[in-house]
């Protein structure tokens, strides 16, 4: 039975996924930090530069605010893997120990609300991709500094992609674990009626002995 399937977990979080999709969505989350790091010495030179040497370095602004965008999106197909999106987890708490059977179908009904929401996302997130090409979007001003918009929208629908991917396979991966703890649920009640037949077959023996 694989980790995804065992009906002991509480949830899908922090598994192997179908296809080793973790491994891409912490890559994506690596290179995110890696690009937060980038920032911070972009932010600190300028800083330096402004204050010791009254040269500022250009379009710093005009990259953080860009960069922000493709870092959420970037790491957001690895915080959903991870279970770190958030929610209110009073009421799952409670059903996982009590209910762990609803607390699976809540678990899938809430990705798939999440992968209709991306799905979503990604279709309206297209053409503004598509019109910032064509159009040659940029930030900045001419003669200053420019930078183009449209590979940060680009990254933005990687990531929107990736996220709804996850989120497909992390309901797939609680459906599979729903289905095998009913599956056992099933095996147990069935037991259970062979082991009272048995005994019911035992006591009529020693009564008609």
């Amino acid at each position: 039975m694989t980790p995804a399937a065992a009906p002991g977990r509480a949830d899908s979080y922090r598994q192997p996924m179908p296809f080793g999709l973790q491994r891409l969505t912490g890559a994506m989350n690596a290179l995110g930090t890696v690009w937060i790091l980038a920032l911070m010495v972009l932010i600190n030179l300028d800083v330096a530069g402004r204050n010791l040497l009254a040269a500022p370095v250009r379009g710093t602004t005009e990259l953080v605010s860009l960069s922000i965008v493709g870092i959420v999106f970037l790491q957001l197909a690895d915080t959903l893997h991870c279970g770190r999106f958030t929610r209110a987890d009073v009421l799952l708490d409670r059903l996982q120990r009590a209910r762990p059977a609803l607390a699976d179908a809540l678990h899938a009904l809430f990705h798939l609300v999440g992968l209709a929401l991306m799905v979503v996302i990604l279709l309206a997130s297209w053409e503004p991709l598509v019109e910032s090409v064509r159009i040659r979007e940029y930030v900045g001003a001419v003669g200053d500094f420019q930078a183009p918009v449209w590979p940060v929208r680009l990254v933005t629908l990687v990531g929107l992609a990736v996220t709804a991917l996850t989120f497909a396979l992390l309901a797939w991966m609680d459906l599979r674990r729903l289905r095998a703890r009913r599956g056992g649920q099933s095996a147990q009640d069935a037991q259970g009626g062979r082991d009272r037949a048995q005994a019911r077959a035992g006591q009529a023996g020693e009564g008609a002995r």
